[in-house]
């Protein structure tokens, strides 16, 4: 049984969800549509809304459309001030092919996505699970069906098995502003996408050297700590599991070759040995930033 879609504004995820509501309303978002071709806008933003909030919550459209409209309350937050019927919400994204809406969420976020303008900050990064309403391509889709489709079968522990996307999302903290994105086919293990989200904020000069970047246990890897501090020069504050022991790191976070082909030696050995240790002493007190990690 679903849940009661009840506006909490102590809870940070309806926060971050009004925000998105700002956003999708905003005039930048307007005119990504129209350069798109997406006709009405006023109209696409309120569908696009509607069924953002059904991606959010892993909710039904239909069950969205119900909650607004037995909820005034919901309709005013999501900025819907005339909630439509579920069979105008599919006639509408009937009109958009798998591709084309991935490209709208893209464009969406490329948009709103902002640079960074100060050094050393805190980026929190994490996934989760895009599980389609396959209702509104109004047609059935079988396991052939799905071998020439953007999106493929999938499993979270939340969601079980599902038909839809994973998108992996970087933020800047403690201003919340989206830095970066990523969307994967299916249900790739977070592990082995964390140099992709890396190399994605470093390609749009979102990742500075020295920056702590905070991941939850799914990016949990010896490999991954070493090569967030020796390849991308942060930070990498990734939750530890219990069997966590820092001896294991691969190279035991020793000076490689290359520093001592620096122009200045002692001052890239500087560099290292206070990144090193800060990532101890992250490592050491991390349940201490579970606080700002439970604002994602």
């Amino acid at each position: 049984m679903d849940l009661p879609l009840l506006i909490d504004e102590r809870d940070p995820k309806w926060n971050l969800l009004g925000n998105i509501m700002e956003i999708i309303s905003s005039r930048r978002v307007k005119q990504v549509m129209a350069k798109m071709g997406i006709k009405p806008v006023n109209k696409a933003g309120m569908v696009l809304r509607i069924v953002l909030i059904a991606m959010f919550f892993s909710l039904d459209i239909s069950y969205v459309v119900k909650e607004m409209k037995n909820r005034k309350e919901l309709g005013i937050f999501a900025k819907v001030e005339d909630v439509p019927d579920v069979d105008y919400i599919y006639r509408f994204l009937s009109g958009f092919d798998e591709k084309r809406f991935i490209n709208l969420v893209s464009g969406v976020l490329n948009s709103i996505c902002s640079k960074r303008t100060r050094r050393r900050t805190k980026i929190l990064i994490d996934s989760t699970s895009i599980v389609l309403d396959l209702n509104w391509i109004r047609k059935k889709i079988s396991k052939k069906d799905l071998e020439a489709k953007e999106f493929k079968w999938a499993f979270s522990s939340t969601h079980g098995y599902y038909i839809g996307f994973k998108l992996t999302l970087a933020i800047e903290y403690p201003s919340m502003k989206p830095l970066a994105f990523l969307i994967h086919q299916g249900s790739p293990s977070d592990s082995k996408i964390y140099e992709e989200i890396l190399n994605e904020l470093k390609r749009k000069r979102s990742l500075r050297k020295e920056d702590t970047v905070i991941f939850d246990k799914g990016y949990y890897s010896y490999d991954n700590y070493f090569n967030g501090i020796m390849k991308f020069n942060i930070v990498p504050l990734i939750f530890p599991k219990k069997d966590f022991d820092m001896g294991k790191l691969p190279g035991k976070l020793s000076y490689s070759l290359s520093i001592f082909d620096k122009r200045d030696v002692n001052k890239e050995k500087a560099f290292f040995n206070d990144l090193v240790k800060r990532f101890r002493t992250g490592i050491e007190n991390w349940e201490s930033y579970k606080p700002v990690r439970s604002l994602y």
